[in-house]
């Protein structure tokens, strides 16, 4: 008995078809998406970032570590991937869109201290006790231990300001903050203002907004759910 194979030409584009919505979204729309739609994408990653800079710098600022540390923006950028999921928005898209939230959320502490600094920070002069070279450190910069006028070591080693000349006994200037939410820091010669660090955020903020806009886009279906025949 001849056994009966069914044909493969119909299954293939029908199988093709569910992946491709499935990695990337279905995107069922003719021309260009529904404004509110870009809307839609617009609104979710722009309070996604927000909210991700906006409690690292919060946190600084009145000396939260939690929020400081970045903890606080993991959970954003988590429930940014979660929200997308709901949506039912592509796979890849999904892992695009909490792989940036979490690169913004690693990159927002250091500016959101730097934040604080430039707003309140004061400058004072510090002595160099000691150097260590870019080769020994293992981040390819000088590392300068330092102490205060009253001959207090600081917790932290400044590398800004720090370099092959410096030498012991060498003055180096620091702005630290007068409450304590955040460590010290050298100065950048060429001055900070508070809105600097934040500009340096722009790119991967912005990265975030135009990869959620494209999930949301995509995530845009046409068809409903035909009734089953009694």
């Amino acid at each position: 008995m001849r056994q009966l194979r069914r044909p493969r030409s119909t299954a293939q584009p029908h199988l093709m078809a569910h992946l491709r919505s499935t990695v990337w979204g279905p995107a069922e729309f003719v021309g260009l998406p529904p404004w509110w739609l870009v809307g839609e994408g617009l609104l979710a990653g722009t309070l996604g970032a927000a909210v991700i800079v906006g409690t690292a710098v919060g946190g600084a600022w009145y000396g939260h570590p939690q929020l400081a540390d970045g903890e606080a923006g993991l959970v954003c950028a988590a429930a940014l991937a979660v929200y997308l999921c709901v949506v039912r928005a592509g796979r890849a898209l999904v892992g695009i869109v909490a792989l940036l939230g979490v690169c913004l959320a690693f990159q927002t502490p250091q500016a959101a201290a730097a934040v604080v600094l430039a707003e309140r920070g004061r400058v004072e002069s510090v002595v160099v006790t000691s150097v260590e070279d870019a080769a020994t450190s293992g981040r390819g910069r000088y590392l300068c231990s330092v102490s205060d006028r009253d001959g207090v070591p600081l917790k932290v080693r400044i590398w800004r300001g720090c370099g092959q000349t410096t030498s012991p006994g060498d003055a180096l200037a620091v702005v630290h903050d007068p409450k304590g939410q955040v460590p010290p820091r050298g100065v950048v010669p060429s001055g900070t203002s508070p809105a600097g660090p934040l500009r340096d955020l722009g790119g991967w903020a912005a990265a975030l907004v135009a990869g959620s806009v494209v999930a949301v886009v995509r995530s845009y279906r046409l068809s409903a759910v035909t009734p089953a025949p009694r």
